[in-house]
Protein backbone atom coordinates (compact mmCIF):
# COMPACT_ATOMS: atom_id res chain seq x y z
CA UNK A 1 0.00 0.00 0.00
CA UNK A 2 1.35 3.41 -0.98
CA UNK A 3 0.71 6.36 1.30
CA UNK A 4 0.75 10.14 0.81
CA UNK A 5 4.36 11.23 1.35
CA UNK A 6 5.19 14.01 3.77
CA UNK A 7 7.49 14.46 6.76
CA UNK A 8 8.95 16.78 9.38
CA UNK A 9 9.75 19.61 6.95
CA UNK A 10 6.06 20.05 6.01
CA UNK A 11 4.86 19.61 9.61
CA UNK A 12 7.34 22.12 11.07
CA UNK A 13 6.36 24.71 8.45
CA UNK A 14 2.63 24.26 9.18
CA UNK A 15 3.21 24.44 12.95
CA UNK A 16 5.19 27.65 12.51
CA UNK A 17 2.53 29.27 10.29
CA UNK A 18 -0.52 28.26 12.36
CA UNK A 19 -0.34 27.61 16.10
CA UNK A 20 -3.80 25.99 16.32
CA UNK A 21 -3.07 23.63 13.45
CA UNK A 22 0.31 22.96 15.07
CA UNK A 23 -1.39 21.87 18.30
CA UNK A 24 -3.71 19.56 16.30
CA UNK A 25 -0.72 18.03 14.49
CA UNK A 26 0.99 17.37 17.84
CA UNK A 27 -2.09 15.67 19.29
CA UNK A 28 -3.00 13.62 16.17
CA UNK A 29 0.51 12.52 15.17
CA UNK A 30 1.53 11.23 11.73
CA UNK A 31 -1.38 10.42 9.39
CA UNK A 32 -1.11 7.65 6.82
CA UNK A 33 -3.52 8.02 3.89
CA UNK A 34 -3.47 5.60 0.99
CA UNK A 35 -2.83 6.91 -2.51
CA UNK A 36 -3.57 5.34 -5.91
CA UNK A 37 -0.57 6.33 -8.07
CA UNK A 38 -2.16 5.06 -11.31
CA UNK A 39 -4.36 7.93 -12.43
CA UNK A 40 -6.69 5.87 -14.61
CA UNK A 41 -7.42 3.45 -11.74
CA UNK A 42 -7.93 6.45 -9.44
CA UNK A 43 -10.38 8.06 -11.90
CA UNK A 44 -12.50 4.90 -12.16
CA UNK A 45 -12.31 4.40 -8.38
CA UNK A 46 -13.52 7.96 -7.78
CA UNK A 47 -16.59 7.42 -9.99
CA UNK A 48 -17.36 4.08 -8.31
CA UNK A 49 -17.21 5.84 -4.89
CA UNK A 50 -19.49 8.79 -5.77
CA UNK A 51 -22.58 9.18 -3.56
CA UNK A 52 -22.28 5.81 -1.81
CA UNK A 53 -20.80 4.86 1.56
CA UNK A 54 -17.10 3.95 1.82
CA UNK A 55 -18.08 0.36 2.70
CA UNK A 56 -20.37 0.02 -0.35
CA UNK A 57 -17.66 1.53 -2.56
CA UNK A 58 -15.13 -1.12 -1.43
CA UNK A 59 -17.67 -3.90 -2.17
CA UNK A 60 -18.43 -2.59 -5.69
CA UNK A 61 -14.73 -1.98 -6.41
CA UNK A 62 -13.77 -5.52 -5.32
CA UNK A 63 -16.51 -6.96 -7.56
CA UNK A 64 -15.26 -4.88 -10.51
CA UNK A 65 -11.64 -5.98 -10.02
CA UNK A 66 -12.82 -9.59 -9.54
CA UNK A 67 -14.77 -9.48 -12.79
CA UNK A 68 -12.33 -7.75 -15.14
CA UNK A 69 -8.93 -8.12 -13.43
CA UNK A 70 -6.57 -5.24 -14.18
CA UNK A 71 -8.34 -1.90 -14.40
CA UNK A 72 -7.46 -0.31 -17.74
CA UNK A 73 -9.42 1.13 -20.70
CA UNK A 74 -9.07 -2.06 -22.76
CA UNK A 75 -10.27 -4.43 -20.03
CA UNK A 76 -13.28 -2.25 -19.19
CA UNK A 77 -14.36 -1.74 -22.81
CA UNK A 78 -13.91 -5.48 -23.51
CA UNK A 79 -16.13 -6.38 -20.56
CA UNK A 80 -18.92 -4.16 -21.90
CA UNK A 81 -21.47 -1.98 -20.06
CA UNK A 82 -23.78 -4.81 -18.91
CA UNK A 83 -20.98 -6.79 -17.25
CA UNK A 84 -19.77 -3.68 -15.44
CA UNK A 85 -23.27 -2.73 -14.31
CA UNK A 86 -23.65 -6.18 -12.71
CA UNK A 87 -20.90 -5.19 -10.24
CA UNK A 88 -23.40 -2.80 -8.61
CA UNK A 89 -22.87 0.34 -10.68
CA UNK A 90 -25.69 2.60 -11.89
CA UNK A 91 -26.26 3.06 -15.62
CA UNK A 92 -25.01 6.66 -15.27
CA UNK A 93 -21.73 5.64 -13.60
CA UNK A 94 -21.13 2.98 -16.29
CA UNK A 95 -21.53 5.73 -18.93
CA UNK A 96 -19.03 7.95 -17.09
CA UNK A 97 -16.48 5.13 -16.81
CA UNK A 98 -16.77 4.01 -20.44
CA UNK A 99 -16.60 7.69 -21.50
CA UNK A 100 -13.24 8.05 -19.70
CA UNK A 101 -12.00 4.83 -21.35
CA UNK A 102 -12.92 6.23 -24.79
CA UNK A 103 -11.24 9.57 -24.00
CA UNK A 104 -7.99 7.76 -23.07
CA UNK A 105 -8.12 5.42 -26.09
CA UNK A 106 -8.77 8.23 -28.59
CA UNK A 107 -6.10 10.44 -27.03
CA UNK A 108 -8.59 13.12 -25.96
CA UNK A 109 -7.31 12.53 -22.42
CA UNK A 110 -3.53 12.11 -22.10
CA UNK A 111 -2.90 10.98 -18.54
CA UNK A 112 0.87 11.38 -18.91
CA UNK A 113 0.43 15.08 -19.63
CA UNK A 114 -1.44 15.71 -16.37
CA UNK A 115 1.77 15.41 -14.38
CA UNK A 116 3.21 18.35 -16.35
CA UNK A 117 0.19 20.64 -15.86
CA UNK A 118 -0.41 23.26 -13.17
CA UNK A 119 -3.08 22.53 -10.54
CA UNK A 120 -5.58 24.82 -12.33
CA UNK A 121 -4.93 23.09 -15.67
CA UNK A 122 -5.39 19.65 -14.08
CA UNK A 123 -8.75 20.72 -12.61
CA UNK A 124 -9.87 22.17 -15.98
CA UNK A 125 -8.79 19.05 -17.86
CA UNK A 126 -10.37 16.50 -15.49
CA UNK A 127 -13.54 18.56 -14.96
CA UNK A 128 -14.17 18.48 -18.71
CA UNK A 129 -14.89 14.74 -18.38
CA UNK A 130 -18.45 13.59 -17.68
CA UNK A 131 -18.71 12.42 -14.06
CA UNK A 132 -15.68 14.37 -12.80
CA UNK A 133 -16.33 17.68 -11.06
CA UNK A 134 -13.93 20.09 -9.35
CA UNK A 135 -14.05 18.26 -5.99
CA UNK A 136 -13.25 14.88 -7.60
CA UNK A 137 -10.41 16.48 -9.57
CA UNK A 138 -9.00 17.96 -6.33
CA UNK A 139 -9.18 14.57 -4.57
CA UNK A 140 -7.34 12.98 -7.52
CA UNK A 141 -4.71 15.72 -7.25
CA UNK A 142 -4.09 14.76 -3.62
CA UNK A 143 -4.54 10.99 -3.67
CA UNK A 144 -3.11 10.13 -7.09
CA UNK A 145 -0.88 12.96 -8.31
CA UNK A 146 0.18 13.79 -4.71
CA UNK A 147 0.08 17.53 -5.34
CA UNK A 148 1.35 19.31 -2.21
CA UNK A 149 -0.99 22.30 -1.94
CA UNK A 150 -4.67 21.33 -2.30
CA UNK A 151 -7.34 22.48 0.18
CA UNK A 152 -10.82 21.86 -1.23
CA UNK A 153 -13.58 24.37 -0.52
CA UNK A 154 -16.03 21.82 -1.97
CA UNK A 155 -15.19 19.28 0.73
CA UNK A 156 -17.64 19.60 3.62
CA UNK A 157 -15.45 17.57 5.99
CA UNK A 158 -12.55 19.98 5.40
CA UNK A 159 -14.88 22.92 6.12
CA UNK A 160 -16.07 21.13 9.29
CA UNK A 161 -12.48 20.46 10.40
CA UNK A 162 -11.57 24.12 9.84
CA UNK A 163 -14.57 25.36 11.84
CA UNK A 164 -13.68 22.99 14.66
CA UNK A 165 -10.03 24.03 14.64
CA UNK A 166 -10.80 27.76 14.90
CA UNK A 167 -14.02 27.52 16.95
CA UNK A 168 -16.23 28.96 14.19
CA UNK A 169 -20.01 28.61 13.88
CA UNK A 170 -19.90 29.29 10.14
CA UNK A 171 -17.22 29.66 7.49
CA UNK A 172 -17.20 32.08 4.57
CA UNK A 173 -15.26 31.44 1.36
CA UNK A 174 -13.13 34.47 2.23
CA UNK A 175 -12.15 33.01 5.64
CA UNK A 176 -11.50 29.63 4.04
CA UNK A 177 -9.19 31.15 1.41
CA UNK A 178 -7.30 33.08 4.09
CA UNK A 179 -6.57 29.89 6.06
CA UNK A 180 -5.72 27.94 2.89
CA UNK A 181 -3.15 30.62 1.96
CA UNK A 182 -1.65 30.28 5.43
CA UNK A 183 -1.12 26.53 4.88
CA UNK A 184 0.57 27.05 1.50
CA UNK A 185 2.72 25.42 0.09
CA UNK A 186 1.66 22.35 2.14
CA UNK A 187 -2.12 22.62 1.96
CA UNK A 188 -2.57 18.93 1.16
CA UNK A 189 -0.93 17.95 4.46
CA UNK A 190 -3.14 20.48 6.28
CA UNK A 191 -6.13 18.84 4.54
CA UNK A 192 -5.20 15.45 6.05
CA UNK A 193 -5.35 17.00 9.54
CA UNK A 194 -8.58 18.90 8.86
CA UNK A 195 -10.22 15.61 7.78
CA UNK A 196 -8.99 13.94 10.97
CA UNK A 197 -10.36 16.84 13.07
CA UNK A 198 -13.76 16.65 11.37
CA UNK A 199 -14.18 13.07 12.61
CA UNK A 200 -13.31 13.79 16.27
Amino acid sequence: MEIFKYGQKELEQLKKKDKKLGAAIESIGLIQRQVIPDLFTALVNSIVSQQISAKAAVTVWDRLVGKIGEINPGSILSAGPEEIQQCGLSHRKVKYITGICEAVKTGKLDLQQLGLMTDVQVIDCLSSLNGIGKWTAEMLMIFSLERPDVVSWGDLAIQRGMMKLYGLKSLSKEQFDRYARRYSPYGSVASLYLWALSKE
